[in-house]
């Protein structure tokens, strides 16, 4: 693999457009998961690391744990058993509740939003495809004509984009 590939490859691997990364949907899947009952923190991590499909940043977890905590959406009681070590639980409260259906009408907004902005994005992705194929079709048919300048190529149509800029 040419070095540069290599390195644009790693770059888009921790890039949040790899979507590994969405620490501010943290708090809405804790609430969603406390809502159907009391868990400890490890049970929390492996859970969102089920519904996001990848394992959250542990840290970051706990911390918005806390953070939920002092602002009265969860509380926490510690698990003393025979069994292993003690364990935090958490509990979600009526104001947590309260902020999980917030929290469900903003992700309706934010689901139409991306999907407009989704349906820009693969509209202007298959223009700047379009444009580099007719970059490719013009520079081979200046090569074909022996150093003549192309005319028509250069204006194909252009998939519905606006510019070819």
């Amino acid at each position: 693999m040419p070095v540069k590939l290599a390195l644009a490859t790693a770059e888009t691997e921790t890039c949040p457009c790899a979507g590994t990364n969405l620490d501010r949907l943290i708090q809405p899947a804790v609430l969603t998961i406390l809502a159907k009952g009391r868990l400890h923190g490890y049970k929390i991590v492996q859970r969102i690391a089920e519904l996001e499909r990848h394992r959250p940043d542990v840290t970051g977890v706990y911390r918005s744990l806390r953070s939920m905590e002092k602002r009265g959406l969860v509380v926490s009681a510690w698990d003393i058993s025979d069994a292993g070590p003690a364990k935090r639980s958490y509990t979600l409260t009526d104001a947590g509740e309260a902020c999980l259906g917030r929290w469900i009408e903003t992700l309706e907004k934010h689901r139409e939003v991306i999907a407009r902005l989704l349906a820009e994005a693969r509209r202007a992705s298959a223009c700047t495809r379009a444009a580099k194929r007719a970059k490719i079709a013009a520079r081979r048919l200046v090569r074909e004509q022996d150093g003549t300048q192309p005319t028509a190529p250069m204006e194909q149509e252009n998939g519905g984009c606006s510019s070819l800029a």
